[in-house]
């Protein structure tokens, strides 16, 4: 499936109730041949509205801590677990997430990336392992099918809680010096 197949079939997708309540499909966004992808769990209210990952308080937060390693949108690709916003930002039930998954499968495969950071708890549970415990594992990295793997806290967590900035400052420092020691065009 190319990228024009793909998303004509997530913008139509009703795979799922979320399909019943969203005012847009939230793709995913960025450079298509990325060597950087970043995950989250699914939109919240602003990305609904204008159908883009991150463009709320936690995506400026994003593209801040983007700026804090030299990155912007346009050398990474950002997507999230599920495409439809859940009711009042809850987290994505695990049938959600499995009827949306295999987009995001998709979009990795296409993209090929060599790194991918997930951006809170739910997608480093869904894509890294599990039982993984953001607040003991965040920064550290696995290796899945050739490709590196970490987490950050997420940004709308950071937000909530300030006093995650020094360590999560400590992770993008990490990712900064993974990117520059395996990637050929981010820098």
């Amino acid at each position: 499936m190319d990228w024009s197949e793909l998303e004509q079939h997530c913008q139509s997708c009703q795979k799922c109730p979320l399909s019943d309540t969203r005012h847009h499909v939230v793709f995913g966004e960025g450079n298509r041949s990325a060597e950087v992808m970043f995950i989250g769990e699914g939109p919240g209210e602003n990305e609904d509205l204008q159908g883009r990952p991150f463009v709320g308080r936690a995506g400026q937060l994003l593209d801040d801590m983007l700026e804090v390693i030299d990155l912007d949108r346009s050398k990474v690709y950002i997507a999230n677990i599920i495409k439809c916003r859940p009711p009042q930002n809850r987290d994505p039930l695990n049938t959600e997430q499995d009827a949306c998954i295999g987009y995001l499968r998709n979009q990795v495969a296409l993209i090929q990336p060599k790194i991918i950071v997930c951006l809170g708890r739910i997608a480093a549970m869904r894509l890294i392992r599990e039982d993984y415990k953001i607040s003991r594992e965040h920064g550290q990295w696995v290796e899945k099918a050739g490709v590196q793997m970490t987490a950050l806290f997420h940004p709308a967590a950071i937000l909530r809680d300030p006093r995650r900035r020094p360590e999560t400052f400590q992770d993008l420092k990490l990712i900064q010096k993974k990117i520059r020691a395996i990637c050929e065009h981010t820098y």
